[in-house]
């Protein structure tokens, strides 16, 4: 065996009909789009996607990640009442029309905020988790760097105007990963629901493609005159789970639209497959002075590529160990990595990990291996 190249495996799934050329996204009369599959990661259509622009009420996605958050901690409860302030109360913008007289749980102010996008309900939420929206939106800021998002301010729950309110679409694929990667029987519970009825009105989910697209399970819509018309939209078919960003259309019909053009077009000319599960042992490779002559590699999480339908059949992957690999050996240790080709282009690099742990061997084990590294 070589000192580092271990394998070279063609990867081949079933025929797919191949694309002559890969089909261009659709023009889209917007500030910035993205179109992003949820699994892999992949971006897989843009356009000024590191623009820096106003969320409007896409920041309510924050908004609900940490409430969700709070609850997982046990530090709120669904059922927990909520004290309505007067700055809640008095919120500008789209509400659920809480009032200071009227109990409110933790509960319906989150239904307020996905499917009515109550400002007021925002405020509500941030005090009740952090104390005050100011020391909210400094836990907001706090958890947009833990998921990567590095071009993103916030200053308050709502979205309202801010000079020092921005992100970008590229961040907000990211918050909306995390949304569902984290918290996935919230975002099924409520991100999907039409309407919502509270203080004896009812308000639709402003979402229409919820209406208009069965597969299509949220996520949220924003507008300020600002920043235009918003939309971040989810869609799964199948096993393929597309995340769309529309920011800056002229209308609620055009953000609609445009977004079910770029889900469609993803749809259509892309599918995502699943190279390799993380419990999968994806090969062996050799171990020195171990119990063990050999460690299993696999991934750390499921690995998925995406790509224009037919490029499958045509990726290669190479493999390489960090040789000599030199027991102790710890369970999910970088052993090496994996790299995906396709028409002699790289496309994709994942770390490989030791699926389970190697102890060292006794000590003529130890010796006996010492002395086939020298002679190598």
């Amino acid at each position: 065996m070589s000192q580092k190249l271990i394998a070279l495996i063609a990867l081949a799934l079933l025929p797919l009909s191949s694309l002559a050329a890969v089909v261009p996204p659709p023009a889209l009369d917007v500030s910035a789009y993205l179109l992003r599959d949820f699994n892999s990661g992949t971006d897989i259509a843009s356009k000024q996607k590191e623009a820096r622009l106003e969320p409007a009420s896409l920041t309510k996605i924050m908004t609900a990640y940490l409430t969700f958050e709070a609850i997982k901690k046990g530090n709120l409860s669904l059922n927990q009442v909520v004290p309505v302030s007067k700055k809640a109360w008095q919120a500008e913008g789209s509400r659920m029309f809480i009032e200071p007289q009227k109990s409110v749980t933790v509960d319906e102010l989150l239904h307020g905020l996905i499917i009515q996008s109550g400002n007021d309900a925002a405020i509500a939420l941030a005090e009740a988790v952090a104390g005050s929206e100011d020391q909210f939106a400094a836990m907001m800021n706090q958890q947009a760097k833990r998921i990567g998002m590095r071009h993103t301010h916030y200053t308050n729950a709502t979205g309202l105007p801010d000079a020092n309110h921005y992100t970008t679409a590229s961040d907000l694929a990211l918050m909306a990963q995390a949304l569902i990667s984290d918290f996935p029987a919230d975002y099924d519970r409520l991100y999907k629901q039409k309407e919502y009825t509270y203080n004896k009105i009812t308000q639709l989910n402003r979402n229409s493609l919820l209406w208009l697209d069965s597969h299509v399970d949220g996520i949220k819509t924003g507008h300020t005159d600002a920043a235009g018309y918003c939309l971040i939209s989810s869609a799964k078919r199948d096993k393929t789970r597309l995340i769309a960003i529309i920011l800056g259309a002229k209308s609620k019909e055009r953000r609609a639209s445009e977004s079910q053009r770029l889900l469609n077009y993803g749809f259509q000319f892309y599918e995502s497959t699943l190279v390799y599960p993380k419990t999968k042992a994806i090969s062996t490779m050799q171990v020195y002075k171990g119990a063990e002559k050999t460690v299993a590699a696999s991934v750390a999480q499921d690995l998925y590529l995406s790509l224009p339908k037919g490029d499958y059949e045509r990726v290669k992957a190479t493999m390489v160990s960090k040789q000599p690999l030199i027991a102790p050996i710890k369970a999910g240790q970088e052993i090496g990595n994996i790299t995906f080709s396709l028409d002699g282009k790289v496309i994709h690099q994942q770390k490989l990990i030791a699926a389970s742990e190697v102890s060292e061997a006794g000590f003529f084990g130890r010796i006996i291996d010492s002395i086939r590294l020298t002679i190598q």
